[in-house]
């Protein structure tokens, strides 16, 4: 691998991993203008979040390779599922049901573009 590349991890977000995919999706390819762009106008939870976690790559890639933040693209970006919390929620006749509040692990990567 010749090209730099920065990463930042976001563990345990308590948000379904299929929820924070579909922002994944909105911003993978994109430069890092674009995609901080793309978030703050995005109506989702998982948008916050994620913001964050760009800040986070950016500034790893300026602060600890010197890459230049105007040329960064996002190349790679991925939630994958967390531990799973249980919960039980009383149903009819003293049965239980699970309730599974679920949560996320988001990698996201930003490269320098040619």
């Amino acid at each position: 691998m010749d090209k730099r590349e920065a990463k930042a991890y976001l563990r345990y977000v308590r948000i379904a991993p299929r929820k924070v995919q579909i922002v994944c999706d909105l911003i993978r390819g994109k430069d890092a203008a674009a995609a901080m762009a793309i978030l703050m106008q995005t109506n989702k939870s998982a948008s916050e979040p994620l913001q964050k976690l760009l800040k986070s790559a950016v500034a790893n890639a300026e602060n600890n390779f010197g890459l230049d933040p105007a040329k960064l693209v996002v190349s790679e970006v991925f939630a994958t599922p967390g531990p799973i919390l249980k919960r039980m929620m009383p149903r009819a006749q003293g049965r239980a049901y699970r309730i599974n509040k679920r949560t996320s692990h988001v990698t996201l990567t930003v490269t320098e573009k040619a």
